[in-house]
């Protein structure tokens, strides 16, 4: 058997049952990218790594790595992350920030910064710090990975960067004053939007803290980020769907 055992951090990304008491996991490791390995006998209710291997788990995994799938060998939490996994909410977001991590990566490309940026946002949904505001960060920041974030800091149409005005999702950015005539249907930018916009796309997670936005605002972005994904993203998130339909029961 060809291959090398290697220690890594991630976060369980996506499981699927194999067999009677297997699972295949998908885990975005800092050190690897996204991996997609075997979990044998982790469908055993006794089994150490049926706990392990849950959606959203943080932990430290022995994986064989050969030349065709991996095995995890052993398992050992950092954070289980329980209390997202307790709360329906909470799941919703973090099953659709997977979903999206998950279709936007590349596999075996390692990506530390994006790693860093889902951990922190997971730590925070746990503190309960707005998730909408956590989901719009991270979402600006998969797109960039992605080769389709939008042009923020200054008009995608003359470059310049005063009197910027409007957000157009055909344009693929912002446009100011001047070129705003291009696109009827873009949206309003107050000062204040647009300043949100370029954090939302620059700004590290981490730096969050007690960030507040007013609701009209969270409510513009959403629409502008989910319009501007629908254009540019390419792929169905079926987690999106039941997070629209959590929101309108709210």
């Amino acid at each position: 058997m060809n291959g090398l055992l290697e220690k890594v951090e991630g976060i369980v990304i996506r499981t699927r049952d194999y067999g009677e008491t297997n699972k295949i996991v998908t885990i975005f490791t800092r050190e690897k990218g996204k991996i997609t390995v075997m979990a044998r006998g982790a469908k055993k209710p006794k089994s150490r790594m049926a706990a392990t291997t849950q959606p959203f788990v943080y932990a430290q995994f022995l994986v064989y790595i050969g030349s065709s799938m991996g095995n995890v060998q052993q398992a050992e939490f950092l954070d289980s992350m329980r209390a997202i996994r307790e709360d329906i909410s909470k799941t919703a977001y973090a099953a659709y920030l997977t979903e999206l991590t998950d279709k936007l990566i590349e596999p075996n490309t390692p990506a530390p910064f994006l790693f860093e940026q889902l951990l922190q946002t997971f730590l925070w949904i746990v503190e309960d710090k707005d998730p909408d505001v956590l989901m719009l960060m991270y979402e600006m920041k998969m797109y960039k990975q992605g080769g389709f974030a939008p042009q923020t800091r200054a008009c995608v149409n003359c470059g310049r960067q005063e009197e910027i005005i409007a957000f157009s999702v055909m344009e693929g950015g912002v446009l100011c004053n001047r070129c705003r005539y291009l696109d009827h249907q873009a949206f309003h930018l107050t000062p204040n939007l647009h300043k949100l916009l370029t954090i939302c796309l620059e700004v590290d997670v981490k730096r969050v803290g007690n960030i507040s936005v007013k609701e009209e605002n969270k409510k513009k972005l959403m629409g502008m980020s989910e319009q501007y994904y629908e254009r540019y993203g390419g792929y169905f998130l079926k987690s999106k769907k039941f997070l629209k339909q959590l929101d309108m029961l709210r």
